[in-house]
């Protein structure tokens, strides 16, 4: 993966191969390490896009234009 921050649905992508490859490719110790040091950082990316978006969402609703979602 680039320094460069991938946009989220590239994230959740590069994250099912990472968790494939070490299901799958049984990888070297330092090469598995490599791969779940990885998917921590896109994980973190991810969770901080997440909450991001759900604050958006938040002020939007909040404005009484639309109906908040229902879980």
């Amino acid at each position: 993966m680039s320094k460069k921050q991938l946009n989220f649905e590239k994230s959740l992508k590069r994250l099912e191969e990472i968790v494939s490859e070490i299901e799958n490719a049984d990888p070297d110790l330092d090469k598995a390490l490599a791969l779940f040091t990885e998917g921590a950082e896109l994980v973190k990316s991810c969770l901080a896009k997440l909450n991001e978006t759900k604050k958006k969402v938040e002020i939007i609703t909040s404005s009484g234009k639309t109906e908040p979602f229902k879980e």
